[in-house]
């Protein structure tokens, strides 16, 4: 494990819960432990699962799902809403303690830590690939296996922020591990969202109940506060196109490389990137 790993879990261990009893975790040589004597394990990848129980139903992203999307990102192509995700959390208080939930790669979380210098982050994943890439995202970011449906192992008002970048939402747990000033920023994609692929590619399109059914979940738990919709054009190279196919849920119906239908495309395609940026302040 390299020495960065260590010094974000050792960071960040005081603000996270035993997911066995609940009480407070803290760093020590190659674990997390309670003071129950619950241990948890520093993989040499550099996470921690906290992971308890029978298996979870929730199987996150592949490996490959997340190659794509880091070299989608690392191209630029979703730079603009990283940084309003950035600047959402830094919306009010400057941020302490930041948690991403489905962190994936590690990317907005990134962003939030390289624009906030004195905060530490939490990257959150069920899936091992990702929790493995994401010990190496960021020097001040921890990275932790767990299965946000189950309940956030976080202690009850230790966090200033979290992210949700195209993720599901636990509500109530998030309002919970939230501090009483604290904000919840929410990516979502808009209809227009990678709009011109649809059609010829076959991908899964966006429910445009969406916004709706956000709204109702959040409304018994939280405030909305802020909201930015970022829409802007990106000229997608066919490499890109493949891989922005392969990175999210239309993955799991085809394979972008052999598609016939992704060589038909132009060798540049014009695809619209739209997505809704709320900031949530919990009800108290």
């Amino acid at each position: 494990m390299s020495p960065a790993n260590t010094s974000a879990l050792a960071a960040t261990a005081g603000l996270l819960a035993c997911p066995e009893c609940g009480l407070g975790l803290e760093a020590t040589t190659g674990a997390l432990r309670c003071e129950q004597g619950h241990s948890f394990d520093i993989a040499k990848q550099g996470y921690v699962s906290l992971l308890t129980g029978a298996s979870t139903k929730m199987t996150g992203d592949t490996a490959a799902m997340l190659d794509a999307r880091a070299a989608f990102q690392g191209a630029g192509h979703f730079a603009p809403i990283a940084e309003a995700v950035a600047e959402a959390v830094a919306s009010g208080d400057a941020p302490g303690a930041v948690l991403e939930v489905g962190a994936g790669t590690g990317y907005y979380l990134s962003g939030v830590l390289d624009a906030a210098p004195s905060a530490v982050g939490i990257a959150l994943d069920v899936a091992k690939p990702a929790a493995r890439r994401c010990a190496r995202a960021h020097p001040r970011a921890a990275s932790i296996l767990a299965d946000a449906w189950r309940g956030l192992p976080i202690r009850d008002g230790a966090l200033s922020a979290i992210l949700s970048v195209f993720a599901p939402r636990n509500p109530a747990e998030v309002s919970r591990a939230l501090t009483a000033d604290g904000r919840f920023v929410v990516a979502t994609p808009t209809e227009r969202h990678l709009s011109e692929l649809i059609e010829p590619l076959g991908m899964v399109t966006v429910d445009p109940d969406k916004d709706r059914r956000l709204s109702a979940s959040m409304s018994g738990h939280f405030d909305a506060v802020g909201r930015t919709v970022v829409e802007y054009p990106m000229r997608l190279p066919r490499a890109d196109i493949a891989n922005v196919v392969a990175m999210g849920p239309s993955a799991h119906h085809a394979t972008p490389s052999a598609d016939p239908r992704l060589a038909a495309l132009p060798d540049l395609v014009d695809v619209t990137a739209a997505v809704r940026v709320t900031v949530y302040r919990p009800k108290r």
